[in-house]
């Protein structure tokens, strides 16, 4: 059986989850492998948010925003953009793969995008393969 990423994709309200909602209703064709939580500002994701869906057992975690300088609340997705660099270094450190966290800015008339964004990442995460976070989790608490 082929191996199928489950990926955990986080949605600003205003911007994003609109964009995917357009690419819904648009008919635009593009993998199922994303669950949406929708949230009112990419900045309202906290990095241990991604780092529990990884530890969960997401293959990977998408975060959609605003274009910078469209932000609905002036300045999140800036904040969102700081945060994610740091979490990236911080997933470095931990012996993640770069690829299975991505950070993209989707507007709400950018239906056709968000589609490709899905599939880019979808076909990334494939390339990757399954996460083995979890696994090495379970593993940890069993030699304790």
């Amino acid at each position: 059986m082929a191996f199928e990423p489950r990926i955990v994709g986080f949605l600003c309200n205003w911007c994003s989850y609109t964009g995917a909602d357009l690419a819904g209703t648009s008919r635009v064709k593009y993998p199922f492998n994303v669950r949406i939580i929708r949230v009112m500002c990419s900045a309202r994701i906290d990095p241990t948010f991604i780092l529990k869906a990884l530890s969960d057992g997401a293959d990977g975690v998408l975060v959609c925003g605003c274009h910078p300088g469209d932000c609905h609340y002036v300045e999140g997705n800036y904040k969102a953009m700081r945060r994610y660099a740091l979490l990236k270094k911080t997933l470095r450190s931990l012996g993640v793969e770069e690829d299975r966290v991505r950070l993209e800015w989707v507007s709400a008339s950018e239906g056709v995008r968000f589609g490709e964004v899905i599939a880019d990442m979808t076909e990334k995460i494939r390339k990757l393969g399954p996460n083995r976070i979890k696994a090495e989790l379970i593993l940890d608490k069993a030699e304790r």
